[in-house]
């Protein structure tokens, strides 16, 4: 007895993957929760686990393709079923959920049969079979070809079993495109090599500049900015840097800074909000979880740090490291990046001064730092150099007012430029 196993939904609002790695291949036997590929979703890297135990008897999808939610990812022959009940006259196929993974299976039973796999088979157009039986499509490639008026039984699938994908939509209306509108262009590129380079982009891009987007779209942005002399954190820092060292541990502003906000949010809780418009409801979170941007030779992901109210900035530190390495060795999970109530992102550290940083919608907002530079301050009438860390926070206008974002950038302004205060209130 053979299960059809598709990519299933594992949560946050995913809808496809890339095809990093196989773990198994055609003859394979596995048990139930054993990985079988390694997926890129636009959130994280994940193996997805084998729901049956059985022998795989068909993989779909090479390494590199990409493959939507719904779409069969491989075959499982269950043990101690005999064979030949998948390859039984035509019947009409049953569904199963199945333990272990949210996703959908399909069984066949006594009255049902799964035809033999196509794989490694040329799929002949459906023209030459002469028959009206339509072409093996996912539904987004169906809607985009008809929002796009092309032929889909023009498009060459590269899909499991030659199903048309999005992409090869895209691609035949680009190459169509580009011969229609510039033929002498394409020869020229042609014959002078390579005077554009087409990349695909990856899962973290295309959710990047869809949470942009939607965050753009989706909110009133207002930004303030403020300058706080830290000369006393500097010290702080100077101070108990080697200590933290004999732990292993590399003392950065930054948990500094987590420890000022999440003091902050709790004493103005619509920072620490988000709106639910369409209910006319604001909702306020009674916890702190913090989320820190890292960059990684991917893009930009945003980890959460979980309560970060109740730990120290020993306890902070090692969480910022942690996230950091598990963010550029890409092995964040889904719930390393879930429930962040408010954003930092530290553009200082990569040398940048002033920015305008975009709320991770649905959060209320989100707060930069820049690199500390030392600047001509004024102290007791008198000017001297002072040691300036930028600050810039964007907030949802909506929902906050000025006078709030004003009062809870100077109060995180106050918790930075003196440390000491941020265990004594």
């Amino acid at each position: 007895m053979r299960y059809i196993f598709k990519f299933p939904d594992i949560g946050e609002g995913l809808t496809e993957g890339i095809v990093i790695e196989w773990y198994v291949d055609k003859g394979t036997a596995v048990k139930v929760g054993q990985p079988l590929v390694k997926m890129e979703t636009d959130k994280v890297v994940t193996d997805i686990p084998s729901p049956r135990e059985g022998v795989i008897a068909a993989r779909y999808g090479k390494v590199g393709e990409t493959v939507h939610v719904g779409e069969t990812l491989v075959e499982i022959e269950i043990a101690g079923e005999a064979g030949a009940e998948a390859k039984a006259p035509e019947t009409e196929m049953v569904e199963e959920t199945g333990a272990g993974v949210v996703g959908t299976i399909e069984v066949a039973s006594n009255n049902a049969y799964l035809p033999a796999s196509d794989e490694g088979r040329e799929v002949k157009p459906a023209a030459e079979k002469g028959s009206a039986r339509k072409v093996l499509a996912t539904p987004v490639a169906r809607a985009m070809a008809r929002d796009m008026n092309i032929d889909i039984n023009l498009v060459k699938g590269t899909g499991p079993a030659g199903r048309v994908m999005k992409s090869d939509i895209q691609s035949f209306h680009a190459t169509a495109a580009s011969a229609k509108d510039s033929p002498a262009l394409s020869v020229t590129a042609q014959a002078a090599g390579e005077l554009v380079e087409i990349k695909p982009m990856s899962q973290m891009r295309k959710s990047i500049a869809k949470n942009m987007l939607r965050s753009k779209q989706s909110t009133a942005h207002m930004t303030l900015f403020e300058e706080p002399e830290v000369s006393a954190l500097i010290a702080a820092r100077a101070k108990y840097r080697e200590e933290y060292k004999k732990e292993d541990i590399n003392l950065t502003y930054l948990p500094f800074v987590i420890k000022a906000v999440a003091a902050a949010l709790k004493r103005h809780r619509d920072l620490n909000a988000e709106m639910d418009f369409e209910k006319g409801n604001i909702i306020y979170k009674n916890y702190y979880n913090i989320g820190i941007a890292v960059s990684t030779p991917d893009g930009l992901v945003v980890p959460v740090i979980r309560n970060a109210d109740q730990l120290s900035i020993r306890e902070l530190s090692r969480a910022v490291a942690e996230i950091a390495v598990k963010a550029r060795d890409r092995k964040l999970t889904l719930d390393d990046m879930k429930d962040g109530t408010f954003t930092i992102t530290n553009y200082g550290a990569l040398g940048g001064w002033y920015g305008v940083p975009v709320i991770n919608y649905p959060q209320a907002g989100i707060i930069g730092i820049g690199r500390i530079s030392q600047k001509p301050v004024v102290v007791n009438g008198e000017i001297k150099v002072g040691n300036v860390m930028p600050l810039s926070l964007s907030v949802d206008h909506r929902l906050i007012d000025g006078a709030e974002a004003t009062e809870f950038l100077l109060d995180v302004a106050a918790g930075i430029a003196d440390p000491l205060s941020l265990i004594m209130r």
